[in-house]
């Protein structure tokens, strides 16, 4: 008996990281952190735009080189309505700011100081960095860890799409 229900918990166990893991179809967990000027900044706020959130830090050399692909991607796409929301679990301020201001980055940025141990990253599962998630307008998660091209072509793609209505919307 004791054996079996030692198997019982350690499926159980597995199978709620597994269902912890955000994966596409879900809903956005919230996010609620504090800007560079201080002022708490929301995911949700962004609802009703294509949203890349991109979790980071500055001193990961493959988001400092990520950074540079966002700032032209940003650029092209932020007037059809791409968002970047990015969340720095630097643990150092200063550092992200002045990272901030190299990378010529001017999309929202909060900060989640605790790297590894940040509660945002124990909250998205957040392992290694750079990871990005693209978020439709609706708030839910439909794509994960795109670079290049194909993120490029998926922003594309999202943000020339309609909010779908309703058959059951009346006129």
């Amino acid at each position: 008996m004791a054996k079996k229900t030692k198997i019982l918990i350690i499926f159980l166990l597995i199978a709620g990281g597994i269902i912890a893991q955000p994966r596409q179809g879900m809903e956005a967990d919230e996010i609620a952190l504090p800007s560079v000027t201080g002022d708490t900044i929301k995911l949700s706020s962004l609802k009703g735009k294509v949203v890349l959130l991109d979790f980071w830090a500055s001193w990961c050399g493959p988001c400092r080189t990520s950074n540079k692909s966002l700032v032209k991607l940003y650029a092209k796409y932020k007037s059809r309505g791409l968002e970047i929301f990015g969340v720095s679990l630097d643990d150092d301020a200063d550092k992200w700011k002045k990272a901030i201001e190299k990378d010529k980055i001017t999309w929202l940025q909060v900060n989640d100081p605790g790297s590894w141990r940040a509660k945002t990253a124990q909250q998205w599962d957040i392992h290694a960095i750079p990871t990005s998630y693209l978020i439709d307008k609706g708030g839910r998660l439909i794509e994960m860890d795109l670079e290049g091209k194909a993120l490029e072509k998926a922003i594309k793609n999202y943000c020339k799409k309609e909010e779908v209505i309703s058959p059951f919307f009346v006129y």
